[in-house]
This record gives C-alpha cells, structure tokens and sequence, in this order.
C-alpha cells in the first residue's frame, strides 16, 4: 500500500491530497499519514515565494518526520497584494524518493474587509471567521468556500494543485527526476 504522508494535521488539506492522488492514480490501494511539521515561514504567508518555500519546508519536513512513505506532500496558503487587491492562493510540493513535483492553486481577490483584517496581520482563517462569524473555517470550506457559497471549497481549490504537483510521477519519462 502507497503511504502518502501530509505535513498538516488539517483534515482540508489531507482531503485535497486523498482525492488528488486517487483522481491520477485509481486503481492504486493507499493511506493518508497526517504529520504537522513547521512551514518554517509566517503563519499568514504574504508573496508567492514565501508560499512556495512554506509548502517546499512542510514537505521536506514530513519527509524527515515519516521517512518510510513513498510521497510527502507541503500544502500553503498564502495571500499577495496586487492590481485588483489582496489575493489568496496555495502551493503543493510533492516529493518522492528521487524527484518533485509542484503546484499552484487558483488565485481569487479577496473582498476588502476580509483583505483589511489581513493587511493588518491576522490570519486570512481568522479574517475569514470574523468577517462571516464562523469559527475555525479554514479546516472547513476556507475563504472559497465561505465567498462562493460552497461551489468550491478549500480542499477542492487545493486538489487540483496536487493533481499538478503529481504529473511528474504520473509521467516520470517526460520530467527530469531530483528532488
């Protein structure tokens, strides 16, 4: 049985990884092992490079935490300003024994009250919580899914990132290997 390890305890991002390895890989029998280990980055990410190197640590993290797996998968939120406001996106990083694979959500702009909260340097969950009088959301549907009323969630926005991150073992003769 393939043992796919998640540097997050969080059920949202175990779910995006369940549904994103079973989507390219189905007719393989596996288990989700749920190992939080530190992204080694702020807990609100801003920019897209720290993003990346938070989900580049978790998975190298999982990857020390739980070294008999055959992927450790980094997943990270992280929030960046620009023309039209503040965004929201994510990076996944998926390491094998021998090479990586990344991925990068969707972006969405965040309205300007939830974007203020964050400016202000609270945790775009916490934002989200406040805003829409929730509690713990981003272990739920996360901001997408609290805006689009559930049409797409939190673990459904980070599923296709997954899924991209997967292509280079899905097609390991047209990706250079090296993690």
């Amino acid at each position: 049985m393939t043992r796919l390890v998640v540097a997050s305890s969080n059920p949202v991002k175990q779910a995006a990884v369940r549904r994103g390895y079973a989507a390219l890989f189905s007719d393989q029998s596996f288990e989700v092992i749920a190992a939080p280990v530190p992204s080694g980055v702020a807990d609100q990410p801003y920019g897209d490079a720290e993003t990346r190197r938070g989900a580049e640590n978790r998975a190298r993290g999982a990857r020390e935490a739980v070294p008999d797996a055959e992927y450790w998968f980094g997943i990270e939120g992280g929030v960046a300003d620009g023309r039209c406001g503040l965004s929201a996106f994510a990076w996944v990083v998926a390491l094998g024994p021998d090479s990586a694979g990344r991925g990068r959500t969707a972006e969405f702009i965040l309205p300007e009250r939830i974007a203020t909260l964050v400016r202000d340097g609270m945790e775009l969950g916490d934002a989200d919580d406040r805003v829409f009088g929730r509690s713990d959301s981003k272990r739920k549907d996360g901001a997408i899914g609290l805006l689009t009323g559930g049409a797409l969630d939190r673990a459904g926005l980070y599923e296709q990132a997954v899924i991209m991150a997967m292509l280079p073992f899905r097609n390991p003769e047209l990706y250079c290997s090296g993690a």
